[in-house]
């Protein structure tokens, strides 16, 4: 199968798997504010700065939404104990759950498939889940 093949076929597979498992959306969120816990989530020691170039907006306007989730409970804002000038954004634990709701399949879901299928289908997609993610993260780098 062509590289361009396999690309449109996992593409198409994923959005199959995310629409049959996701959990039932309850958040009022916006994309871009699922975007922001995701990146505050991976990254440690968030500024202002880093969630304007995630978002490729200015500043002013990573600000604003970062004020938003910080009055939702979502996200809280700390010093650097190094250099107190540096102000950090971290994820609350209702942003974490939040988080999670909005881009995490459905445990109970997934447990349900996952028990249904063999051993060695489980382990294999659990190996294939393995190698996509670590290739994605060297993507990052």
């Amino acid at each position: 199968m062509e590289i361009d093949q396999s690309v449109n076929q996992l593409n198409l597979q994923w959005t199959d798997i995310y629409y049959s498992l996701h959990y039932k959306h309850e958040d009022n969120i916006s994309h871009q504010a699922v975007r922001l816990l995701q990146y505050i989530d991976k990254n440690s020691e968030s500024t202002i700065g880093d969630l304007a170039d995630c978002l490729s907006v200015s500043h002013n306007t990573a600000s604003e939404h970062t004020k938003r989730l910080i009055q939702k409970g979502l996200a809280a804002k700390y010093r650097s104990e190094h250099d107190e000038r540096k102000v950090f954004v971290a994820l609350t634990e209702k942003g974490r759950l939040v988080l999670e709701r909005n881009t995490q399949l459905d445990k109970e879901k997934l447990k349900s498939i996952l028990e249904r299928i063999s051993v060695s289908e489980r382990e294999l997609i659990e190996k294939a889940f393995y190698i996509l993610s670590k290739e994605a993260k060297q993507w990052q780098l």
